[in-house]
Protein backbone atom coordinates (compact mmCIF):
# COMPACT_ATOMS: atom_id res chain seq x y z
CA UNK A 1 0.00 0.00 0.00
CA UNK A 2 0.63 3.46 -0.37
CA UNK A 3 2.53 5.12 2.59
CA UNK A 4 0.73 7.86 4.41
CA UNK A 5 1.92 11.17 4.30
CA UNK A 6 0.42 12.91 7.12
CA UNK A 7 1.42 16.55 8.19
CA UNK A 8 1.36 17.85 11.80
CA UNK A 9 0.31 21.65 12.22
CA UNK A 10 1.84 22.21 15.47
CA UNK A 11 1.02 25.91 14.89
CA UNK A 12 -0.57 28.17 17.33
CA UNK A 13 -2.68 30.88 14.71
CA UNK A 14 -5.16 29.01 12.92
CA UNK A 15 -5.35 31.21 9.50
CA UNK A 16 -1.39 30.50 9.22
CA UNK A 17 -2.39 26.48 9.77
CA UNK A 18 -5.01 26.60 6.87
CA UNK A 19 -2.69 28.79 4.22
CA UNK A 20 0.43 25.98 5.23
CA UNK A 21 -2.09 22.73 4.97
CA UNK A 22 -3.02 24.28 1.48
CA UNK A 23 0.78 23.99 0.62
CA UNK A 24 1.05 20.43 1.55
CA UNK A 25 -1.59 19.38 0.57
CA UNK A 26 -0.58 20.53 -2.96
CA UNK A 27 2.47 18.36 -2.16
CA UNK A 28 0.93 15.37 -1.78
CA UNK A 29 -0.08 15.09 2.09
CA UNK A 30 -2.80 12.52 2.76
CA UNK A 31 -3.46 13.44 6.32
CA UNK A 32 -3.96 16.89 8.15
CA UNK A 33 -3.08 16.70 11.17
CA UNK A 34 -4.71 19.44 13.97
CA UNK A 35 -1.16 19.76 16.34
CA UNK A 36 -1.77 19.93 19.75
CA UNK A 37 -0.19 23.38 20.17
CA UNK A 38 -3.03 24.49 17.21
CA UNK A 39 -5.66 22.61 19.44
CA UNK A 40 -4.47 24.29 22.88
CA UNK A 41 -5.14 27.64 21.34
CA UNK A 42 -7.89 27.01 18.95
CA UNK A 43 -9.80 24.38 20.73
CA UNK A 44 -12.26 22.25 18.72
CA UNK A 45 -12.50 25.55 15.98
CA UNK A 46 -9.24 23.84 14.73
CA UNK A 47 -10.89 20.40 14.11
CA UNK A 48 -13.89 21.92 12.29
CA UNK A 49 -11.70 24.58 10.36
CA UNK A 50 -9.74 22.10 8.74
CA UNK A 51 -12.35 19.42 8.07
CA UNK A 52 -14.78 22.73 6.32
CA UNK A 53 -11.53 23.45 3.61
CA UNK A 54 -10.35 19.84 3.69
CA UNK A 55 -12.98 17.97 2.65
CA UNK A 56 -10.99 15.15 0.69
CA UNK A 57 -8.51 14.35 3.76
CA UNK A 58 -8.84 12.61 6.99
CA UNK A 59 -8.44 15.23 9.92
CA UNK A 60 -6.10 14.43 12.75
CA UNK A 61 -6.44 15.34 16.60
CA UNK A 62 -3.57 14.65 18.28
CA UNK A 63 -5.41 15.54 21.60
CA UNK A 64 -2.54 13.84 23.52
CA UNK A 65 -5.67 12.92 26.15
CA UNK A 66 -4.68 11.61 28.86
CA UNK A 67 -7.88 11.36 31.10
CA UNK A 68 -11.84 11.12 30.30
CA UNK A 69 -10.58 9.40 26.93
CA UNK A 70 -14.47 9.13 25.96
CA UNK A 71 -15.70 12.73 25.98
CA UNK A 72 -12.59 13.60 24.27
CA UNK A 73 -12.58 11.42 21.58
CA UNK A 74 -16.39 12.39 21.01
CA UNK A 75 -15.83 15.97 20.83
CA UNK A 76 -12.67 15.68 18.32
CA UNK A 77 -15.09 13.64 16.27
CA UNK A 78 -18.10 15.38 16.44
CA UNK A 79 -15.83 18.43 14.88
CA UNK A 80 -14.82 16.67 11.94
CA UNK A 81 -11.63 14.52 12.99
CA UNK A 82 -11.52 10.69 11.54
CA UNK A 83 -8.62 9.83 13.80
CA UNK A 84 -8.00 11.17 17.21
CA UNK A 85 -4.91 10.52 19.22
CA UNK A 86 -4.47 9.84 23.01
CA UNK A 87 -1.37 9.26 24.82
CA UNK A 88 -0.39 5.41 25.06
CA UNK A 89 0.90 6.32 28.99
CA UNK A 90 -2.83 7.10 30.09
CA UNK A 91 -4.66 3.94 32.06
CA UNK A 92 -6.67 1.35 30.49
CA UNK A 93 -9.34 2.10 31.54
CA UNK A 94 -9.11 5.59 29.43
CA UNK A 95 -8.02 3.63 26.31
CA UNK A 96 -11.06 1.24 26.79
CA UNK A 97 -13.46 4.34 27.15
CA UNK A 98 -11.88 6.33 24.03
CA UNK A 99 -12.38 3.03 21.62
CA UNK A 100 -15.73 2.58 22.87
CA UNK A 101 -16.43 6.39 21.74
CA UNK A 102 -14.56 5.92 18.42
CA UNK A 103 -16.90 3.06 17.68
CA UNK A 104 -19.89 4.74 18.61
CA UNK A 105 -19.33 7.89 16.70
CA UNK A 106 -17.13 6.56 13.44
CA UNK A 107 -13.28 7.26 13.97
CA UNK A 108 -10.04 5.73 14.24
CA UNK A 109 -8.21 5.69 17.47
CA UNK A 110 -4.62 6.05 17.64
CA UNK A 111 -2.00 5.79 20.44
CA UNK A 112 0.82 7.74 21.16
CA UNK A 113 4.01 5.90 22.24
CA UNK A 114 6.00 9.33 23.47
CA UNK A 115 7.67 8.71 26.88
CA UNK A 116 6.30 5.30 26.94
CA UNK A 117 9.37 3.21 29.07
CA UNK A 118 8.62 -0.06 27.70
CA UNK A 119 7.19 0.77 24.14
CA UNK A 120 7.33 -2.53 22.55
CA UNK A 121 5.21 -3.91 25.77
CA UNK A 122 2.93 -1.27 25.61
CA UNK A 123 2.13 -1.31 22.21
CA UNK A 124 1.24 -4.87 22.00
CA UNK A 125 -1.57 -4.02 25.44
CA UNK A 126 -3.05 -1.09 23.48
CA UNK A 127 -3.29 -3.60 20.34
CA UNK A 128 -5.23 -5.43 23.20
CA UNK A 129 -7.31 -2.90 23.85
CA UNK A 130 -8.61 -2.42 20.81
CA UNK A 131 -6.39 0.82 19.28
CA UNK A 132 -6.61 1.14 15.67
CA UNK A 133 -2.96 2.87 15.13
CA UNK A 134 -0.31 2.71 17.50
CA UNK A 135 2.40 6.19 17.02
CA UNK A 136 5.97 5.49 17.55
CA UNK A 137 7.14 9.24 18.85
CA UNK A 138 10.10 11.21 19.67
CA UNK A 139 9.09 14.28 20.59
CA UNK A 140 10.77 17.91 20.06
CA UNK A 141 13.10 17.81 23.46
CA UNK A 142 13.84 14.13 23.67
CA UNK A 143 14.81 15.21 19.49
CA UNK A 144 16.74 17.73 21.01
CA UNK A 145 19.12 15.35 22.96
CA UNK A 146 19.61 12.89 20.38
CA UNK A 147 16.35 10.47 20.24
CA UNK A 148 15.33 8.50 17.10
CA UNK A 149 11.81 7.13 16.62
CA UNK A 150 13.51 4.44 14.41
CA UNK A 151 15.58 3.38 16.71
CA UNK A 152 12.09 1.11 18.51
CA UNK A 153 10.38 1.47 15.22
CA UNK A 154 11.35 -2.26 14.26
CA UNK A 155 10.57 -3.84 16.99
CA UNK A 156 7.04 -2.32 17.68
CA UNK A 157 5.98 -3.54 13.84
CA UNK A 158 7.39 -6.63 14.69
CA UNK A 159 4.93 -6.76 17.61
CA UNK A 160 1.92 -5.81 16.33
CA UNK A 161 -0.53 -5.98 13.48
CA UNK A 162 -2.33 -3.20 13.53
CA UNK A 163 -1.51 -0.12 11.19
CA UNK A 164 2.00 1.91 12.81
CA UNK A 165 2.82 5.80 12.70
CA UNK A 166 6.02 7.06 13.12
CA UNK A 167 6.69 10.92 14.15
CA UNK A 168 9.59 12.82 15.39
CA UNK A 169 11.88 15.03 13.49
CA UNK A 170 11.93 12.92 10.57
CA UNK A 171 12.89 14.68 7.16
CA UNK A 172 12.91 12.75 3.55
CA UNK A 173 15.60 10.46 4.20
CA UNK A 174 14.44 9.54 7.65
CA UNK A 175 10.81 9.15 6.13
CA UNK A 176 12.29 6.44 4.12
CA UNK A 177 13.38 4.60 6.23
CA UNK A 178 10.57 4.22 8.97
CA UNK A 179 8.72 3.08 5.95
CA UNK A 180 11.46 0.73 4.72
CA UNK A 181 11.10 -0.46 8.53
CA UNK A 182 7.11 -0.46 8.34
CA UNK A 183 5.59 2.48 9.27
CA UNK A 184 2.33 3.12 6.85
CA UNK A 185 2.26 6.73 8.43
CA UNK A 186 4.79 8.90 8.25
CA UNK A 187 4.32 12.07 10.48
CA UNK A 188 6.57 15.15 9.52
CA UNK A 189 5.80 18.53 11.59
CA UNK A 190 8.69 21.10 11.36
CA UNK A 191 10.68 19.97 8.26
CA UNK A 192 7.31 20.38 6.17
CA UNK A 193 5.52 23.54 7.95
CA UNK A 194 8.93 25.73 8.38
CA UNK A 195 9.89 24.79 5.42
CA UNK A 196 10.41 28.54 3.37
CA UNK A 197 8.40 25.98 0.30
CA UNK A 198 6.17 23.97 1.98
CA UNK A 199 4.76 22.01 -1.40
CA UNK A 200 8.59 21.40 -2.22
CA UNK A 201 9.09 20.10 0.87
CA UNK A 202 6.61 18.17 1.57
CA UNK A 203 7.04 16.77 -2.04
CA UNK A 204 10.85 15.93 -1.41
CA UNK A 205 8.89 13.54 1.33
CA UNK A 206 6.06 12.65 -0.60
CA UNK A 207 8.52 11.44 -3.35
CA UNK A 208 11.14 9.75 -0.63
CA UNK A 209 8.54 7.14 1.03
CA UNK A 210 7.27 6.46 -2.29
CA UNK A 211 10.39 5.37 -3.48
CA UNK A 212 11.70 4.04 -0.45
CA UNK A 213 13.08 0.49 -0.57
CA UNK A 214 12.13 -2.55 1.76
CA UNK A 215 15.44 -2.56 3.18
CA UNK A 216 16.72 -0.27 6.06
CA UNK A 217 19.98 1.21 5.25
CA UNK A 218 21.76 2.46 8.38
CA UNK A 219 24.21 5.28 7.20
CA UNK A 220 28.00 5.90 8.29
CA UNK A 221 27.47 7.86 11.11
CA UNK A 222 29.32 10.81 12.72
CA UNK A 223 30.98 11.67 15.43
CA UNK A 224 28.88 13.86 17.87
CA UNK A 225 31.06 16.80 17.67
CA UNK A 226 30.97 16.76 13.61
CA UNK A 227 27.17 16.57 13.70
CA UNK A 228 27.73 19.81 16.30
CA UNK A 229 29.48 21.15 14.15
CA UNK A 230 27.74 21.04 11.00
CA UNK A 231 24.34 21.95 12.73
CA UNK A 232 26.44 25.19 14.57
CA UNK A 233 27.90 26.04 11.03
CA UNK A 234 24.30 26.53 9.42
CA UNK A 235 22.75 28.63 12.01
CA UNK A 236 23.56 32.55 13.36
CA UNK A 237 24.17 33.10 16.46
CA UNK A 238 20.80 35.37 16.65
CA UNK A 239 19.39 31.78 16.18
CA UNK A 240 21.59 30.43 18.99
CA UNK A 241 20.62 33.22 21.70
CA UNK A 242 16.99 32.64 20.64
CA UNK A 243 17.12 28.17 21.16
CA UNK A 244 18.72 29.69 25.04
CA UNK A 245 15.88 31.88 25.68
CA UNK A 246 17.74 34.85 24.94
CA UNK A 247 20.73 33.95 25.94
CA UNK A 248 23.21 36.94 25.98
CA UNK A 249 26.75 37.29 24.08
CA UNK A 250 29.87 37.88 25.10
CA UNK A 251 29.87 41.69 25.37
CA UNK A 252 31.87 44.39 23.72
CA UNK A 253 33.44 41.57 21.36
CA UNK A 254 33.13 42.60 17.50
CA UNK A 255 34.51 40.72 14.26
CA UNK A 256 37.24 42.28 12.47
CA UNK A 257 35.63 42.00 9.31
CA UNK A 258 32.26 40.98 7.69
CA UNK A 259 31.48 37.97 6.68
CA UNK A 260 32.62 35.89 9.20
CA UNK A 261 31.73 32.51 10.58
CA UNK A 262 33.32 30.27 13.35
CA UNK A 263 32.89 27.54 14.95
CA UNK A 264 34.51 24.95 17.60
CA UNK A 265 35.53 24.44 20.94
CA UNK A 266 37.39 26.46 23.36
CA UNK A 267 41.56 26.35 24.11
CA UNK A 268 40.80 29.23 27.03
CA UNK A 269 43.62 31.49 28.40
CA UNK A 270 43.70 33.58 31.33
CA UNK A 271 46.62 36.07 30.34
CA UNK A 272 48.07 39.74 31.71
CA UNK A 273 47.78 42.55 29.98
CA UNK A 274 50.07 42.10 27.08
CA UNK A 275 51.94 39.20 27.66
CA UNK A 276 51.74 37.60 24.63
CA UNK A 277 53.47 34.52 25.24
CA UNK A 278 50.64 31.91 27.06
CA UNK A 279 48.33 33.08 24.16
CA UNK A 280 50.65 32.03 21.46
CA UNK A 281 51.44 29.15 23.43
CA UNK A 282 48.31 28.07 22.93
CA UNK A 283 48.17 27.85 19.34
CA UNK A 284 50.49 24.78 19.91
CA UNK A 285 47.58 23.21 22.18
CA UNK A 286 44.89 23.88 20.25
CA UNK A 287 43.95 21.41 17.92
CA UNK A 288 42.43 21.65 14.41
CA UNK A 289 38.83 23.43 14.49
CA UNK A 290 39.18 24.49 18.24
CA UNK A 291 38.98 28.21 18.91
CA UNK A 292 41.34 30.03 21.35
CA UNK A 293 39.72 32.10 23.97
CA UNK A 294 41.99 35.03 25.99
CA UNK A 295 41.19 37.44 28.94
CA UNK A 296 43.57 39.79 28.36
CA UNK A 297 42.17 42.43 30.41
CA UNK A 298 43.27 45.44 28.70
CA UNK A 299 41.63 47.37 25.61
CA UNK A 300 45.43 49.05 24.86
CA UNK A 301 47.96 46.67 24.57
CA UNK A 302 47.55 43.61 22.53
CA UNK A 303 48.43 39.86 22.68
CA UNK A 304 47.62 38.47 19.60
CA UNK A 305 48.61 39.96 15.88
CA UNK A 306 48.84 38.74 12.10
CA UNK A 307 51.73 36.33 12.86
CA UNK A 308 50.03 34.46 16.08
CA UNK A 309 47.06 34.26 13.27
CA UNK A 310 48.95 32.74 9.96
CA UNK A 311 50.40 30.02 12.47
CA UNK A 312 46.64 28.99 13.42
CA UNK A 313 45.45 29.28 10.19
CA UNK A 314 47.83 26.76 8.83
CA UNK A 315 47.27 24.15 11.61
CA UNK A 316 43.71 24.96 10.70
CA UNK A 317 42.83 25.99 14.10
CA UNK A 318 38.52 27.60 13.47
CA UNK A 319 40.01 31.16 14.97
CA UNK A 320 40.25 33.68 18.11
CA UNK A 321 38.73 35.78 20.78
CA UNK A 322 39.97 38.45 22.74
CA UNK A 323 38.55 40.11 25.49
CA UNK A 324 40.92 43.43 25.18
CA UNK A 325 42.98 44.33 22.28
CA UNK A 326 44.68 43.10 18.85
CA UNK A 327 46.33 44.65 16.40
CA UNK A 328 47.73 43.80 12.93
CA UNK A 329 43.90 44.21 11.92
CA UNK A 330 44.48 44.59 7.98
CA UNK A 331 46.72 42.14 7.89
CA UNK A 332 44.44 39.83 9.53
CA UNK A 333 41.50 40.76 7.24
CA UNK A 334 43.34 40.19 4.47
CA UNK A 335 44.45 36.41 5.61
CA UNK A 336 40.86 36.11 6.24
CA UNK A 337 41.55 34.77 9.78
CA UNK A 338 38.07 34.70 12.27
CA UNK A 339 39.00 37.01 14.57
CA UNK A 340 37.07 39.05 17.41
CA UNK A 341 38.21 41.30 19.91
CA UNK A 342 36.74 43.91 21.97
CA UNK A 343 39.46 46.70 20.82
CA UNK A 344 42.73 46.95 18.22
CA UNK A 345 45.49 48.74 18.80
CA UNK A 346 49.37 49.06 17.02
CA UNK A 347 51.12 48.12 20.79
CA UNK A 348 52.16 44.70 21.63
CA UNK A 349 53.60 43.70 25.38
CA UNK A 350 56.34 41.21 25.83
CA UNK A 351 56.50 37.34 26.32
CA UNK A 352 56.82 36.94 30.08
CA UNK A 353 55.12 33.91 30.15
CA UNK A 354 52.70 34.60 32.86
CA UNK A 355 49.23 33.08 32.93
CA UNK A 356 47.28 29.82 32.03
CA UNK A 357 46.22 27.82 29.48
CA UNK A 358 42.80 25.52 29.73
CA UNK A 359 41.25 27.24 32.81
CA UNK A 360 37.90 28.95 33.40
CA UNK A 361 37.77 32.54 32.53
CA UNK A 362 35.30 35.04 31.66
CA UNK A 363 35.49 36.40 28.37
CA UNK A 364 33.23 39.53 27.52
CA UNK A 365 31.69 38.79 30.68
CA UNK A 366 30.48 35.12 29.93
CA UNK A 367 32.01 32.14 31.66
CA UNK A 368 34.25 30.22 29.42
CA UNK A 369 35.76 26.54 30.26
CA UNK A 370 37.63 24.35 28.17
CA UNK A 371 35.80 22.50 25.62
CA UNK A 372 32.80 24.60 25.42
CA UNK A 373 31.51 25.63 22.17
CA UNK A 374 31.93 29.44 20.36
CA UNK A 375 30.38 30.10 17.74
CA UNK A 376 31.04 33.48 16.39
CA UNK A 377 29.72 35.59 13.42
CA UNK A 378 28.83 39.16 12.20
CA UNK A 379 26.86 39.95 15.01
CA UNK A 380 28.85 38.96 17.75
CA UNK A 381 30.47 35.45 19.65
CA UNK A 382 28.19 33.04 21.55
CA UNK A 383 29.41 30.33 24.25
CA UNK A 384 27.41 27.35 24.70
CA UNK A 385 28.42 24.96 27.60
CA UNK A 386 30.04 21.75 26.20
CA UNK A 387 26.87 19.13 27.93
CA UNK A 388 24.21 21.29 26.04
CA UNK A 389 26.04 21.74 22.62
CA UNK A 390 24.00 19.41 20.72
CA UNK A 391 20.51 20.34 22.14
CA UNK A 392 21.24 24.05 21.51
CA UNK A 393 22.33 23.11 17.95
CA UNK A 394 19.66 21.35 16.99
CA UNK A 395 17.06 23.90 19.14
CA UNK A 396 18.67 26.94 17.15
CA UNK A 397 18.48 25.13 13.64
CA UNK A 398 14.52 24.83 14.22
CA UNK A 399 14.51 28.62 14.89
CA UNK A 400 15.95 29.06 12.00
CA UNK A 401 13.25 27.06 9.87
CA UNK A 402 10.88 29.17 12.00
CA UNK A 403 12.34 31.96 10.39
CA UNK A 404 12.59 30.79 7.06
CA UNK A 405 8.81 30.50 6.92
CA UNK A 406 7.92 34.08 8.55
CA UNK A 407 10.33 35.19 6.31
CA UNK A 408 8.40 33.56 3.09
CA UNK A 409 4.77 35.02 4.38
CA UNK A 410 6.45 38.51 4.89
CA UNK A 411 7.61 38.59 1.62
CA UNK A 412 4.18 38.09 0.48
CA UNK A 413 3.30 41.36 1.81
CA UNK A 414 2.40 40.79 5.69
CA UNK A 415 4.08 42.44 8.48
CA UNK A 416 5.98 40.30 10.88
CA UNK A 417 3.26 41.69 13.72
CA UNK A 418 0.75 39.98 11.36
CA UNK A 419 2.14 37.10 10.91
CA UNK A 420 2.53 36.27 14.35
CA UNK A 421 -1.03 37.95 15.22
CA UNK A 422 1.30 39.74 18.23
CA UNK A 423 -1.87 41.90 19.30
CA UNK A 424 -3.51 38.60 20.18
CA UNK A 425 -0.67 36.72 22.14
CA UNK A 426 0.38 40.30 24.13
CA UNK A 427 0.61 39.68 27.95
CA UNK A 428 -2.64 40.30 29.82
Amino acid sequence: MRPILQVALDEVELERAVAIAVEAVAGGADYIEAGTPLIKSEGMNAVRTLRENFRDHVIVADMKTMDTGAIEVEMAIKSGAGIVSILGACDDSTVEDAVRSARKYGGKLMADLINVGDAVSRAVRLQELGVDIICVHVGVDQQMVGKDPLDILKEVRSAVSIEVAVAGGLNPESAASAVALGAGIVIVGGNIIRARDVTASARRVRESIDAAGKQYIVSEKKSRDEEIRELFMQVSTPNISDAMHRAPAMRDIKPLYEGIKMVGRAVTVQNFPGDWAKPVEASDVAQKGEVIVIYNGSNYIAPWGELASRGCQQKGIAGVVIDGAIRDVDDIKRIKFPAFASASVPNAGDPKGMGEINVEITCGGLKVRPGDWIIGDDNGVMVVPAERAYEVARRALEVKKSEDRIRAEIERGKTLAQVMDLYKWEKK
